[in-house]
């Protein structure tokens, strides 16, 4: 079998309005999703679909350029069972844009499991779960609505709860933090997402401790990704864990944050690891250093997130709850049949491949930036 041609589809659909407004974190507004499809032919006629997603500066067009210029010309002619040699490949074509190469390589893993009629998890060495347990993000708001916001979610199944810290003002941090824990109870568990929005590590100090009281599980990201001595500064000085999340992009990333003591937890994503067999290596890695990992989201669509609950079910090492539900924070999504996604659970396809089809009235009409009006 042969890849024959690499094909690029640029996207643009709303996110939900939790609030009324445009969401925000310490990372900015996201009104939209601005994403790529992408879509892999063979001499066989099967063709495999992956999602180039992206929350960063460099996104949408910019990595559909990269993908079509680029990273398209390292595979076209080549057997896509030959994974770890086309990552090898298109990393030695063109530095960074994990994001545009992971559609491409979700693609290769989708393309093989329907030649070979399995799911993605069974080639990633089977089930190891059921199903993986979910977070779910609170953006900036007034704490009051955040609150509110916080028990629909809990109503919903979820029994996580991330709150979006980082903020201009920490009094609304604190207050956001108190009113949710108030809010969902005592059983419910409760961590906050800095979104590297601290600025110095004696800061970020001063803010985790004003919010421990409220049992916080864990504390992701407080400072800038490449901080990693602030990182591991803020590490020793707090009473919960600490998760690196923009500080962990790709299996060297990893290892720093790992030799350097700057976290806990790792929060991995198939996305920002250039795709699931840098994301399987990273999980390797930290569970080889003691380090608990769990499934980071951009949020991506339906493709894109069900690369990473196959990555769920099959992982060891998965350890606090994930945010592998990214079709959850959109207006609608892309898919024929919706993910199951279900009382704070996410469920595998179980089809060959990533086990997914696009509806294709559907990405016509985002192609033309027509998106279903936002909900919530």
């Amino acid at each position: 079998m042969k890849i024959t041609k690499v094909r690029a589809v640029a996207v643009w659909c709303p996110r939900r309005r939790p609030f009324g407004g445009i969401t925000r974190t310490a990372l900015g507004p996201a009104a939209v999703s601005d994403y790529t499809i992408v879509f892999v032919d063979t001499d066989s006629g099967i063709t495999g679909i992956g999602e180039v997603s992206c929350v960063f500066k460099r996104r949408g067009q910019l990595l559909r350029n990269d993908l079509e210029q680029a990273l398209a010309l390292a595979v076209v002619g080549e057997d896509p069972f030959r994974i770890a040699y086309l990552v090898q490949k298109m990393d030695r074509v063109l530095d960074g844009v994990e994001e545009a190469k992971a559609g491409i390589e979700m693609a290769l893993w989708d393309i093989v499991g329907k030649a070979l009629n399995t799911p993605v998890y069974c080639l990633l060495g089977g089930k190891v779960r059921e199903r993986i347990p979910l977070s779910y993000s609170i953006p900036f708001g007034e704490p009051e609505q955040m609150a509110a916001f916080a028990v629909e979610r809990v109503g919903a199944g979820h029994r996580t709860i991330k709150v979006k810290v980082g903020s201009e003002s920490g009094a609304n941090d604190i207050a956001a933090v108190r009113l949710i824990r108030e809010a969902i109870g005592p059983d419910i568990k409760l961590r906050v997402d800095g979104n590297m929005g601290w600025p110095t590590a004696k800061h970020a100090i001063r803010m985790i401790r004003a919010m421990e009281k409220w049992d916080l599980e864990l504390v992701e990201q407080p400072l800038p990704a490449h901080d990693l001595d602030g990182m591991a500064e803020v590490r020793r000085n707090i009473g919960v864990p600490l998760m690196a999340d923009e500080s962990i992009r790709n299996p060297r990333s990893a290892m720093d944050v790992i030799r350097r003591g700057a976290a806990d937890i790792a929060n991995v994503y198939v996305t920002e690891a250039g795709g699931l067999l840098n994301a399987m290596r990273i999980f390797a890695m930290c569970e080889a250093a003691g380090m608990p990992c769990m499934i980071g989201s951009m949020p991506e669509f339906g493709i894109g997130t069900a690369a990473q609950i196959h990555l769920g079910v099959a992982v060891t090492n998965l350890g606090p709850d994930s945010d592998a539900c990214g079709v959850l924070y959109h207006a609608e999504d892309l898919l024929a049949r919706p993910l199951r996604i279900e009382n704070g659970f996410s469920y595998p396809p179980e089809g060959p491949g990533l086990g997914v089809e696009i509806d294709m009235s559907v990405l016509e009409r985002w192609q033309r930036n027509e998106p279903a009006s936002a909900v919530g």
